[in-house]
């Protein structure tokens, strides 16, 4: 009987890493000389940060040190999607950073089609907002997983469910 070995491909974060960011990242403008008097305020929602300060070159302060704070704690920062700078009252301007969670359709297409294409002996399938690999051989999925790592892909990818 030949067994067949699967995994899944998916793009998710860990949220209490990103809560832990944001708090140093909080506590890092509360005592930092230059974003001390800017009155920064972080804001997390269920999907997206809202960022509130001063001015562009702050706002421009506060991405370094989230970027910094994120890539400290093991988070990709392809989870973070930048919304247009908006004014906000007083002389301020106001961010929102969607994160980024789940493979997009279009990209499980690209992902599948890649794979189609230079493994022969692997089964990619689509299943909601992951992407299921299965093979006979071990060694089959460990060569997929490392051709998707060299891949530069616009999400942040994670192999789960290896069986």
């Amino acid at each position: 009987m030949a067994a067949t070995f699967s995994f899944d491909i998916v793009s998710d974060f860990d949220r209490q890493e990103l809560v832990n960011a944001l708090d140093q990242t909080t506590r890092e403008i509360q005592s930092r000389y230059d974003l001390k008097d800017t009155k920064t305020t972080l804001e997390l929602g269920e999907q997206t940060i809202t960022v509130n300060t001063d001015s562009e070159f702050t706002l421009d302060a506060v991405h370094t040190l989230l970027q910094t704070k994120a890539a400290k704690r093991n988070l990709s920062l392809k989870i973070f999607d930048y919304g247009k700078v908006e004014s906000a009252s007083g002389n301020r301007v106001r961010q929102e950073i969607t994160l980024r969670k789940g493979i997009s359709q279009e990209i499980a297409k690209q992902i599948t089609k890649l794979l189609r294409d230079e493994f022969k002996k692997i089964q990619a399938s689509i299943q909601g907002d992951a992407v299921r690999v299965s093979a006979k051989s071990k060694d089959e999925l460990q060569a997929v997983i490392q051709r998707l790592k060299q891949e530069d892909l616009p999400v942040a990818l994670q192999f789960t469910n290896y069986r």
